[in-house]
């Protein structure tokens, strides 16, 4: 599977669990409408509030891995995908395939560097 094709498999697959996570949260959402759950005081409002809270950061996070997929397509394009923005060297092929995301080399990404 070339960069392109494994590109659009991930971002087929965090459209799909953004759908999914997005019904999920309004489900959560017209759930609590439907209650008079009191957050503060009803034992369940807790558990919705947290459930509400927890779903809706996987929505966050699912946005963000697209909006960098989207950003790893325009690299692509643009012919600079696999190259470090770091330090301007090709991106191992195997750091690619693990995190096809990769902006930089290992050497970059690593911890203390500056």
């Amino acid at each position: 599977m070339d960069h392109a094709q494994r590109l659009e498999a991930e971002r087929q697959r965090t459209i799909g669990r953004l759908a999914s996570l997005s019904e999920d949260f309004e489900a959560i959402v017209a759930a609590s409408r439907d209650t008079n759950a009191d957050d503060e005081h009803d034992p369940e409002g807790a558990t919705i509030a947290f459930e509400r809270s927890q779903v809706g950061a996987l929505v966050r996070q699912a946005r963000e891995h697209l909006t960098e997929l989207d950003a790893a397509v325009t690299r692509l394009d643009a012919g600079t995908y696999g190259v470090c923005e770091g330090c301007g060297v090709p991106i191992a092929e195997d750091r690619l395939e693990v995190r096809p995301l990769a902006r930089t080399c290992i050497r970059c990404a690593s911890p203390g560097r500056r």
